[in-house]
């Protein structure tokens, strides 16, 4: 079924989830493609994309990614890793995202017509059926060729529509030898032009 133009669509893509589901189908995301592919889907109003970062690292491998997002569309919600020892006193490092996520979809939901959701991740069931209800159609991208599969059975069946990442991976592939440049990230960084997406909704 085509989308109608007027379609106000946002996505929230859950970075750690979406990166993991990619590489185990073998492939990278461009996430220039992707934003063009669902800027010709309806009105693209946001692009939100939630990482957690390891602060104490002098460089994070992420960085680069995180630079070229934030100058190039996306916006991009951070937060610090949290190192905690578990009950067998291993050290853990925890950063989970999904409350802004959620958080931020619940404050657009009255303002959008779709929402795509790049997560297989069983919690998100029920901020789904949440935004649902208040007339939001919902895309859950993830993958079910994977062995286990890489989204939760009943995020699956909540959602409106279920895409399975293979089949985008056409449109949103990326050639490995097309990352980023470390000069692309330092324009970004330095003061080129930024392009920004709408500012439908101002962050506080």
């Amino acid at each position: 079924m085509s989308t109608p133009v007027s379609s106000k669509i946002a996505l929230f893509i859950d970075g750690a989830n979406l990166y993991a589901t990619a590489k185990t189908l073998g492939f990278d995301i461009d996430y220039k493609r992707l934003l063009k592919e669902f800027q010709g889907r309806g009105t693209l109003l946001r692009a939100f994309y939630y990482t957690a970062i390891i602060e104490d690292q002098e460089y994070s491998s992420i960085r680069p990614l995180i630079d070229w997002l934030d100058y190039n569309g996306y916006t991009v919600v951070t937060k610090p890793t949290k190192e905690f020892i578990d009950a067998s006193g291993r050290r853990k490092v925890k950063g989970n995202m999904d409350i802004e996520l959620a958080v931020d979809a619940m404050e657009l939901g009255e303002r959008i017509d779709q929402m795509v959701l790049f997560s297989g991740n069983g919690d998100f069931r029920s901020l789904v059926e949440a935004v649902q209800r208040r007339g939001v159609r919902v895309t859950v991208v993830s993958t079910i060729a994977s062995q286990p599969p890489m989204i939760a059975d009943e995020l699956r069946r909540q959602a409106d529509v279920f895409t399975d990442l293979v089949e985008l991976q056409s449109k949103l592939g990326r050639d490995p030898s097309e990352r980023p440049t470390s000069r692309e990230c330092n324009e970004a960084r330095h003061g080129e032009p930024r392009h920004q997406a709408p500012q439908l909704l101002q962050r506080s």
